[in-house]
C-alpha cells in the first residue's frame, strides 16, 4: 500500500505506510496535492516552528502574487469565518486574537474546571453504565467536551444540539481534495454557525453575562482590538477544536486499550496512571493526521530543498511513531514516561485548549474505569472515511 488519504484501508491503518516513508522517503513529493510530505518526527517538530513555514501566505502576498488560484466564490461564507481565527493567521493578528482568549485556558483557569467537568463525565458515565453500555462516542465521548465548551463560551444548553452538526460539517473542508459535495455542507454549516454567533454575541454586547462571548463582545469595534468577524472566527474555531479532538481521542483512546487489553488491565489496577495513558493514547493513534503549512520563504527540511509557494503536509501520525523519538513506539504503554509527541502542535500554533483537552479525557476516562464492572467490545468499529481529522463511526461496549 502506498499514501493514498482517499483509501479508506490505508485511513484505517497508515502506520506501516508511514515507517516506509520514514525508512526510504522521509521528505517527498506528493503529486495528486502538489504537496510535500514530511514524516520524520525531528522534521515535523522543527517545521512547526519554523517562521519561514506559516497557516497562510495571505499576510505577505495575494493569492495571484503567491501563484495560487483563488478559492470559488461560493467558498467565501467558509474562509471568512476560517480566516478570521487565530488558526489561520500569522503574527500580528495571531498574537492580538491569541492573547484575548489565552487566558481562560491556562494551567490554573482549566483547573478551576475540574469539578465541574468531572461532575459531566461521572453523569454520562453513570447513565451509561446503568443502561448496560452502548456506543461510547454518541452518549460520552461527544457530549462531554460540547457541554464544556459551550458553557465556557456561553452558548445555550437548548441550542447545543447544533453545534456538532455544524463543526462536522466544517471540518469536511479541512480534508485533502474534499468533495464538491463537501465543500458545500462545509459552506453550509459554516454560514449557518456564523449567522448564529452573530446574533449570540449581539445579545451578550446588550444583556452579557458571565461567559467567553459576553467577554468577547464588549470588546467589539474597540480600537483594534477586535471585529464582528473575528469574534465569530473565534468562537468557531473553539468550539469545533474545543471538542472535534478530544471526541476522536476519546472513540481512538478506547479502542486502542481495547485492542491492548494488559495495558487496560495495568490501567484499571493503576489509576495513577491517567496522566501519562492520556498522552500515550494521543500519541498512539493521534486523531489529527496530517496539519499543513505554507512555504514563505525557501527551506531546507530533512536535506530536501522546499521552493516558497509550496505546502508542506506534517505527518503528526507519522511522527508520533518514530522510533528515532520514542522507544519502541508501536507498542502502547499507558505508563510511557518520555512522551515527546506533537499531537497539539509546536511553536505559535501550538493548541489553546491542551489543559482543557488533558482534564476531560483523564475524568472521562477514569470515570468509565470506576464506574464500568467491565469494559468489552459489542462489535468491530468502522473507521470514517475521512484521514485528516481521524475517528471512529461509533464505539459500541458493554459494561454489563
Amino acid at each position: 500500500m502506498r499514501f493514498d488519504p482517499w483509501n479508506p484501508e490505508f485511513a484505517a491503518h497508515p502506520y506501516d505506510v508511514y515507517r516506509r516513508l520514514r525508512d526510504t522517503e522521509p521528505v517527498s513529493f506528493f503529486e495528486p496535492t502538489g504537496q510535500w510530505l514530511v514524516a520524520r518526527h525531528r522534521d515535523v517538530n522543527a517545521a512547526l516552528r519554523d517562521r519561514r513555514l506559516g497557516r497562510s501566505y495571505l499576510h505577505v502576498a495575494s493569492h495571484e502574487e503567491f501563484g495560487r488560484q483563488p478559492e470559488p466564490d461560493f467558498q467565501e461564507p467558509f474562509w471568512r469565518v476560517s480566516r478570521a481565527a487565530m488558526l489561520d493567521v500569522e503574527p500580528p493578528v495571531h498574537t492580538r486574537l491569541r492573547r484575548l482568549v489565552s487566558k481562560a485556558f491556562t494551567p490554573r483557569m482549566v483547573e478551576e474546571l475540574r469539578p465541574r467537568v468531572r461532575r459531566v463525565a461521572g453523569e454520562l458515565v453513570d447513565g451509561f453504565v446503568e443502561r448496560g453500555g452502548g456506543d461510547l462516542i454518541a452518549e460520552v465521548a461527544e457530549p462531554l467536551p460540547v457541554t464544556v465548551i459551550a458553557e465556557m463560551l456561553g452558548v445555550p444548553e437548548s441550542d447545543r444540539h447544533l453545534l456538532r452538526p455544524w463543526s462536522a460539517g466544517m471540518c469536511g473542508m479541512y480534508e485533502l481534495a474534499p468533495s464538491v459535495e463537501a465543500q458545500h455542507t462545509a459552506v453550509r454549516a459554516a454560514s449557518e454557525f456564523a449567522d448564529y454567533l452573530r446574533a449570540l454575541a449581539a445579545e451578550r454586547r446588550a444583556r452579557p453575562g458571565d461567559d467567553l462571548i459576553s467577554a468577547l463582545a464588549q470588546v467589539v469595534d474597540e480600537g483594534d482590538r477586535l471585529t464582528v468577524d473575528e469574534l465569530v472566527g473565534t468562537c468557531i474555531l473553539l468550539l469545533n477544536a474545543g471538542h472535534e479532538a478530544t471526541v476522536n481521542v476519546t472513540g481512538n483512546g478506547w479502542w486502542a486499550l481495547l485492542r491492548n487489553p494488559g495495558e487496560l488491565e495495568r490501567l484499571r489496577g493503576d489509576l495513577s496512571l491517567l496522566p501519562t495513558a492520556v498522552e500515550e493514547l494521543m500519541r498512539w493513534d493521534t486523531p489529527l493526521q496530517l496539519f499543513e503549512r505554507w512555504v514563505l520563504e525557501d527551506v531546507t527540511i530533512g536535506g530536501v530543498d522546499i521552493p516558497k509557494g509550496v505546502e508542506v503536509a506534517l505527518l503528526f501520525g507519522s511522527a508520533n511513531r518514530d522510533p528515532e523519538a520514542f522507544e519502541d513506539p508501536d507498542r502502547l504503554d499507558v505508563g510511557r514516561k518520555d512522551n515527546p509527541h506533537i499531537s497539539f502542535g509546536a511553536g505559535i500554533h501550538f493548541c489553546l485548549g491542551a489543559p482543557l483537552a488533558r482534564v476531560e479525557l483523564a475524568e472521562s476516562f477514569g470515570a468509565l474505569l470506576r464506574a464500568a464492572r467491565k469494559i468489552e467490545l459489542v462489535e468491530e468499529p468502522v473507521w470514517k472515511p475521512n484521514y485528516v481529522i481521524r475517528g471512529l463511526e461509533a464505539l459500541k461496549i458493554s459494561t454489563g
